[in-house]
């Protein structure tokens, strides 16, 4: 990600002697909170190996939003960029190693380096975009369609995470998916 970033901003390529130490490496175990419900996010993650996931407990029920894995930035934007706690907390599923960017270096980022601003802008909208289409999925798609449509979109979720996350990220019962990817496999 880091490669990524310093291809696509030369602002922060011609100046990383001054902007490297803004990017702390971090190693984590499985499990590992990054990121409580209720906290205020100070950090943003760029993940370099190993998979994250935002959650929020919603009546002692454990509601996975959305996965990251390599090359991904995440953390819990609202909370980011209001100041507000967080509703959401960011949990390693994998042993994984992070770039860690805090809140006041991105901001020194945005105001000082041409083209990060931009760069993270389209970042974010991409983001939404994607929250938008999880949201008419959970509408317009029943159980089976969203699980079809995650093993052609997205199969390394599939091949990577626990079952029990996956049933939540869909809004299912564990027990409910084990029947859809039964039928699935009856099918084929």
């Amino acid at each position: 990600m880091i490669d990524l970033l310093l291809e696509k901003i030369p602002g922060l390529k011609n100046n990383w002697d001054k902007y490297s130490c803004f990017f702390r490496d971090e190693k984590i175990n499985a499990g590992e909170v990054l990121l409580s419900e209720g906290s205020v996010a100070d950090k943003m993650y760029l993940i370099k190996k190993g998979c994250l996931r935002i959650w929020f407990n919603n009546n002692g029920k454990d509601i996975t939003l959305q996965f990251f894995f390599e090359g991904e930035v995440v953390s819990s934007i609202e909370s980011f960029f209001s100041g507000m706690p967080s509703a959401f907390t960011i949990e390693s599923i994998e042993p994984s190693e992070i770039v860690a960017v805090s809140k006041s270096s991105f901001q020194e980022m945005i105001h000082s380096v041409p083209g990060f601003g931009p760069f993270m802008q389209e970042y974010l909208i991409k983001r939404m975009i994607h929250y938008a289409g999880l949201f008419l999925s959970r509408i317009r798609d029943n159980p089976a369609q969203r699980y079809e449509d995650l093993i052609k979109t997205n199969p390394r979720i599939v091949q990577r995470i626990p079952q029990h996350y996956i049933a939540s990220y869909l809004g299912i019962t564990p027990v409910s998916l084990s029947r859809i990817r039964n039928r699935l496999r009856e099918i084929s």
